[in-house]
């Protein structure tokens, strides 16, 4: 795959151009063209008239040219796999299983696109009969974050693709490789160039003009509550439709009863996964106090085993952090921590490889007036508090603003079922510290967000439901 043989992305850098570089080794990339407003509100109208076209084509055809897409990411998984690492630092292992997961979504939501059903209902007068149908909402946008820079743009584009919408998608200007790497392929697969295109530029200039766009009717954003607030505020004069993932502040909890190695691999899983830069890691480890102290120990074991470096590299598991200002706030986070009375167990400071590399870190006597109590740190830091009682830590885990995943560890079966009804989150891990797939629903309540993605339910994010009446008289 010839990544330059795309439009918008150069070798050398020109005017209004964006610089791409390996946060592993300050090498730049890339240069990829920004889109202005101009050329934005002709690729509006373009897939407008696209979308139109797309809408007609039979479910079933639709559904044949995202399976082709989706064999054509697993042909080309090694090559998406080293651009992902090389524009965003994740291990080379930890890419590869996300183009696998990213392709899932473009296989399911084909599989989803032949099951398009509405409803006849019971009529409340003779002659006549009442149905539903479900058509395309239209010409959609997204916004994708830098984190997951492959999975995050198939998890909007693949159901809005099935149900016959075009999308606009604006990818991190971060990793824009990656979206345009898929941009190809989709080309490549069949579907028109007006349905699915990625631009990219000043966020501010390119969400104003998405989100004042009336011909675009639906908003999809995954990345931080500050910027999801300022986005449903700027699609309120436009009335879109949202869906929005926002920010999160994960609790994991271990309870006494706990199978210990379990719960320790859950947390390795979900707190150093792409270097605990995911919006569903653990970020607050809440553990009973009868094990409090083993589970410690037993981490820091576990911590220990993690090789940080180039994601390139043979067995490393723990990559860079994405840039400065993500160092500085897990810098920001431990030092509060310490100042405030936390222990540092393990780590705490920069790694000797210079650069945005940051030793995983084990922090234990956390409190609760801590920044990384309120906070989501984004980074390889693992603070551990200690509780009593079930009541204790549910109050604990609920006073945060966010609600998008949690976790606990038990093996009181009536524990489970009480504390998934308790927790107020939109997913709950239960003993197990990895809950992202194809066929769930993924989103949060709170302030973590709206809607969801993924699942049957993801695709009705991306059609609307309308009411016929007919008269037989």
């Amino acid at each position: 795959m010839d990544l330059f043989a795309h439009k918008d992305i150069l070798k050398n850098k020109i005017e209004n151009t964006i610089e791409v570089k390996n946060p592993a080794t300050q090498e730049i990339l890339a240069y990829i063209k920004k889109t202005d407003k101009d050329v934005l509100a002709e690729i509006i109208n373009k897939a407008d008239k696209a979308q139109k076209e797309w809408a007609n084509i039979l479910s079933e055809e639709r559904a044949d040219i995202l399976m082709r897409f989706y064999y054509l990411m697993l042909e080309h998984k090694d090559i998406l796999a080293e651009i992902m690492t090389k524009e965003q630092g994740k291990p080379i292992s930890e890419a590869q299983g996300e183009i696998i997961y990213a392709a899932s979504f473009i296989k399911w939501f084909a599989q989803q696109a032949r099951h398009v059903c509405g409803d006849i209902m019971e009529s409340k007068m003779q002659g006549q009969r009442l149905m539903t149908i479900k058509q395309p909402i239209g010409v959609c946008a997204a916004i994708t974050p830098w984190n997951f820079p492959s999975a995050m743009i198939t998890r909007k584009i693949a159901p809005a693709l099935a149900s016959g919408c075009a999308i606009i998608v604006k990818s991190a200007s971060l990793t824009p490789l990656s979206a345009y790497a898929l941009e190809l392929l989709a080309k490549e697969a069949g579907i028109p160039k007006d349905v699915f295109v990625v631009v990219n530029g000043d966020s501010n200039v390119v969400s104003d003009v998405l989100c004042g766009s009336e011909i675009i009717r639906k908003l999809s954003f995954t990345g931080s509550t500050e910027v999801g607030a300022q986005l449903y505020a700027k699609c309120a004069k436009t009335i879109k439709k949202l869906s929005m993932e926002l920010g999160g502040n994960a609790p994991f909890i271990v309870f006494d009863d706990a199978n210990l190695q379990e719960a320790i691999e859950g947390i390795m899983a979900s707190k150093f996964r792409n270097s605990g830069q995911t919006c569903v890691c653990a970020n607050r480890i809440y553990v009973q106090s009868g094990i409090y102290s083993k589970l410690c120990v037993e981490l820091e074991k576990a911590m220990r085993g993690l090789k940080v470096g180039n994601g390139l590299e043979n067995g490393v598991n723990q990559g860079p952090l994405i840039n400065q200002n993500a160092l500085e706030k897990v810098k920001e986070h431990i030092a509060d921590a310490l100042k405030k009375g936390a222990k540092l167990l393990y780590g705490g400071k920069e790694h000797r490889l210079g650069g945005t590399y940051f030793e995983p870190t084990l922090l234990c006597d956390v409190e609760s007036n801590m920044l990384v109590a309120k906070e989501e740190t984004f980074g390889p830091l693992a603070p551990i508090f200690k509780f009593n009682t079930e009541e204790e830590v549910i109050a604990m885990a609920n006073d945060t603003e966010f609600g998008l995943a949690a976790y606990f560890f038990t093996q009181d079966y009536k524990r489970q079922w009480r504390l998934a009804e308790s927790l107020e989150y939109g997913m709950v891990g239960i003993n197990t510290g990895l809950i992202s797939n194809e066929v769930a629903p993924f989103g949060g309540v709170k302030h973590s967000g709206l809607g969801r993605e993924g699942s049957k339910y993801g695709l009705e994010e991306y059609m609307e439901l309308k009411y016929l009446c007919l008269s037989l008289k």
